[in-house]
C-alpha cells in the first residue's frame, strides 16, 4: 500500500474479471477462510477440509501481493506488501494456515478498496479529459464535415449544435446564446456569447472578452453557435488542465517527503528488529516456534501501510474537488501551504480592478443638464480610439439609451492635455486643467477645480467639458473595483488573513483610494515589473509566507517569487497555467476563499491520518514485542486503520466553503 505516485502500483491489476479482479480474489480468500473457520469447529468435519480451505484463503489472499512484491523486490525495494509476504509465510511454516491467511485476506482486501478509492478520486480528476467530444462538424468547401478532434486546424469553422459540446477552443463568429462553462472554470451560471464583429481578424484567446471565447469541452445552450479554432486539440486548454493534473500527482507535498523519508529508514529497522526478535528464544525460555511467530506479529504490526497512503490520499483528493471548482492546484506543495499563510498580495487592475476604465461621474456645471454634457462628450469621444474614450462612449449610451450620436467632426488629439473636435459648428475641448489654462489664460472656476480635485483624490480620472467659451461640467472615469472584491477581501479577513496586500503600477493616491473602498490592508502604488518583485521578497521576509494573486502575464515574476502563485481567469492562458501554483480557471475572484479553505481542510485530514497512522504502529509495535497481539489482531487494527486513513481523506471530495 505505497503512496499513489509509487510507480510499482501503476497497473490496475486488469484480470480475467476485469478491473476489479483484485478485489474479487480478497472476498474469495475471506468466504474460504470464514467456511474454514466455521467447519473448524465441527468434530464430524475431517481436518483436512478446513485446512485445504485455508490454503486456497491463503493462495488467493496472496496472488496480488506476491505480484506486487515480485515487482519492488526486482527494483531492489522491500516495501510493505513484501513485509505482508513474509509475515504470511512465516505463519504457515509455523502451521498456522488460517492465521496466515487472515493475514493475506485482510491485506488484499485493504488493498483493493483502496485502489477503489484511489480510483475514485483520479476518476473525478481524468473526467475532465472525456470532456471533449470526439468528433466535430466542421464547414469545410461550403460543406458540413464530420471529422475527429484531432484532424482540426487553426482557421477551421465547427458548428455547435444546441446542448452539444463544444468540440475546440476558439472564438465565437456566428450565432448568440448561452455556454455552461463549469467542466473548465467551475462557473455556477451559464456564460453568455456573442459573435465578434470581425471574423477574419487575429485573436489570442487569453485577451478575448469571455462573452466571445468559447472552451473545448463546456457545454452549449439552445443556440446554434459557429465558432473559429484558434486552438489545435492537444493545445487546448482542456488538455493543458489535463496534462497539468497528471503532473500533480508526482508532485510530492512536505508531508509526503517527511513521510518518505521516514519510511526509507523505518523498513530496514523493522526487518533488523524482527531478525533480532528471531533469535530471542536464545536468552529467553520461548521455543524457536514462539519467537519466530512474535517476530511475525511484529513484522505486521510495523508495516506503515496507513502512513504510506495518509497524504497522497488526501493530496489526491484534494485537487480533485478543487479541480470541480474551477480551482487547479498543481500538486501537494501549493495545496498544504496556501492553507497556512496569514498574508496575500494583490495585483490591482484585472484581479482586483474589473481591468478596464468606466464612465463614473458626469457632473454638469451651470444651467448645463447632465444629458447635454454628456451628449456633447459622447459625440465627440466617439471619433477618438483612446481607452478613455471607449469607456465615456460605452457609459454615456448607457445613460442616453441610445448607441450613436451624431453632430461632431475634425477631431484633434492635443499631446498630454485632452482633444479638440467640432459639435455642430461650435468648437469642443476636453481634457486637464491645464488644457484650459492655456486656452482661457486663466484656472477652471473653483467649483469645478474643488470637484475635481475631490474626484482625483479618490482615484478618478477627471476632465472638463468646454464649448464655444461656455464650460459644460465635468465628466470622470476609474477603473472600478470588482462587485465582488469587498466581500471576499471581508472573507479572507474572516478566515484569518492578516494583512492584503495591493501592488499596483498607479500612483499612490490611487491606490489609497481603491484599498479604501474594497478592504485593502497594505495598499502600495507606483511600482513597476520589477518593484513588485522586491515587494514580495519584503513580504516573505516579515510574514515568513505569501501568496500572490495576479492574471499570470505581466505578475508572472513576482508569482514566481511568492510562496503560493495564484492565477485569476487562467482559463485560455498558457502562460497562467504555466506560472501559477493555482490556477483560479474562471475570472472569479470569490473563489480564493474556497481554495484556502479546502487548502486548510486537507491539510487537517493529513495530520488526522498521519497521528492516526503513527499512533496505530506506535501501539501495535511494543503489543506485538511483549506477546499481547496475535497476527489476527495485528492485522485487523492495521487494515482498519488504512482503511480508516482512506475513508478519511475522501471526505476532501465534498468539501463545501463555509
Amino acid at each position: 500500500m505505497e503512496a499513489t505516485g509509487d510507480k510499482s502500483h501503476d497497473h490496475d491489476h486488469d484480470g480475467f474479471l476485469g478491473p476489479n479482479t483484485e478485489l474479487y480474489f480478497a472476498i474469495g480468500s475471506g468466504i474460504f477462510w470464514v467456511t474454514g473457520l466455521i467447519l473448524s469447529f465441527i468434530s464430524a468435519v475431517p481436518e483436512q477440509l478446513p485446512f485445504v480451505l485455508f490454503v486456497i484463503a491463503f493462495f488467493l489472499g496472496g496472488y496480488f501481493t506476491l505480484i506486487e512484491a515480485v515487482v519492488s523486490t526486482r527494483k531492489g525495494q522491500f516495501k510493505i506488501d513484501f513485509l505482508m509476504l513474509v509475515a504470511a509465510a512465516g505463519a504457515a511454516s509455523l502451521g498456522k494456515w488460517e492465521e496466515g491467511a487472515l493475514l493475506l485476506f485482510l491485506f488484499s482486501l485493504g488493498h483493493a478498496l483502496e485502489n477503489y478509492a484511489m480510483n475514485k478520486a483520479k476518476k473525478s480528476i481524468e473526467a475532465l479529459s472525456e470532456l471533449a467530444p470526439s468528433t466535430a462538424l466542421i464547414k469545410r468547401d461550403g460543406q458540413q464535415v464530420e471529422v475527429d478532434i484531432e484532424e482540426l486546424v487553426v482557421g477551421d469553422i465547427i458548428i455547435i449544435k444546441p446542448n452539444s459540446k463544444i468540440a475546440a477552443d476558439g472564438v465565437v463568429v456566428a450565432g448568440d446564446g448561452f455556454v455552461d462553462q463549469a467542466p473548465i472554470t467551475g462557473e455556477s451560471m451559464p456564460v453568455d456569447k456573442r459573435p465578434v464583429t470581425n471574423p477574419d481578424a487575429e485573436y489570442d484567446l487569453s485577451t478575448l472578452p469571455d462573452e466571445n471565447r468559447a472552451f473545448a469541452g463546456t457545454i452549449n445552450g439552445a443556440n446554434v453557435l459557429e465558432i473559429k479554432v484558434l486552438k489545435i486539440a492537444k493545445d487546448s486548454t482542456l488538455a493543458r488542465l489535463v496534462e497539468l493534473v497528471k503532473e500533480t500527482e508526482s508532485q510530492k507535498s512536505p508531508t509526503q517527503q517527511l513521510t518518505d523519508k521516514f519510511e526509507k529508514y523505518f523498513v530496514p529497522f523493522v526487518l533488523v528488529l524482527v531478525i533480532v526478535l528471531m533469535f530471542s528464544f536464545s536468552v529467553t525460555s520461548e521455543t524457536f516456534a514462539e519467537t519466530f511467530y512474535r517476530s511475525m506479529v511484529v513484522l505486521v504490526a510495523a508495516s506503515p501501510c496507513a502512513l504510506a497512503i495518509s497524504t497522497p490520499s488526501a493530496v489526491l483528493a484534494g485537487v480533485a474537488r478543487g479541480a470541480k471548482q474551477g480551482v487547479l492546484i498543481k500538486g501537494g506543495r501549493p495545496l498544504e501551504d496556501l492553507g497556512s499563510l496569514t498574508a496575500v498580495a494583490f495585483d490591482k487592475t484585472g484581479t482586483l480592478t474589473e481591468g478596464r476604465p468606466k464612465l463614473t461621474n458626469i457632473i454638469p456645471h451651470g444651467d448645463v443638464s447632465k444629458e447635454q454634457l454628456i451628449k456633447v462628450a459622447v459625440a465627440v469621444e466617439q471619433l477618438s480610439d483612446h481607452p478613455l474614450a471607449r469607456a465615456i462612449v460605452t457609459g454615456g449610451q448607457e445613460f442616453l439609451k441610445t448607441d450613436f450620436v451624431k453632430g461632431a467632426s475634425d477631431i484633434e488629439a492635443l499631446m498630454a492635455r485632452g482633444i479638440k473636435a467640432n459639435f455642430e459648428g461650435k468648437t469642443v475641448h476636453i481634457g486637464n486643467r491645464r488644457l484650459f489654462l492655456e486656452l482661457t489664460g486663466q484656472e477652471a472656476p473653483n467649483v469645478l477645480t474643488e470637484q475635481m480635485i475631490s474626484l482625483e483624490t479618490q482615484g478618478h480620472t477627471v476632465m472638463i467639458v468646454h464649448m464655444d467659451g461656455q464650460y459644460l461640467g465635468l465628466i470622470s472615469v476609474m477603473d472600478v473595483a470588482r462587485k465582488e472584491a469587498a466581500n471576499t477581501l471581508s472573507r479572507l479577513k474572516e478566515i484569518g488573513i492578516r494583512r492584503m496586500i495591493m501592488l499596483t503600477g498607479d500612483n499612490q493616491r490611487v491606490a489609497d483610494a481603491v484599498a479604501a473602498t474594497i478592504g485593502i490592508t497594505d495598499p502600495m502604488g507606483g511600482l513597476l515589473p520589477e518593484d513588485k518583485v522586491t515587494a514580495i521578497e519584503k513580504l516573505k521576509a516579515e510574514e515568513g509566507k505569501v501568496a500572490m494573486v495576479g492574471d499570470g502575464v505581466n505578475d508572472a515574476p513576482a508569482m514566481a517569487k511568492s510562496t503560493v502563485g495564484i492565477a485569476m481567469g487562467a482559463a485560455g492562458s498558457d502562460v497562467a497555467l504555466e506560472t501559477a501554483d493555482i490556477a483560479l480557471m474562471a475570472d472569479k475572484l470569490e473563489n480564493l476563499p474556497f481554495a484556502i479553505g479546502l487548502s486548510r481542510k486537507s491539510k487537517a485530514i493529513i495530520q488526522q491520518n498521519l497521528w492516526l497512522s503513527l499512533g496505530i504502529v506506535a501501539i501495535l509495535i511494543p503489543s506485538a514485542i511483549i506477546g499481547w497481539a496475535s497476527i489476527g489482531i495485528a492485522v485487523v487494527i492495521h487494515e482498519g486503520s488504512t482503511i480508516l486513513v482512506v475513508g478519511n481523506a475522501l471526505r476532501l471530495l465534498s468539501y463545501k466553503s463555509k
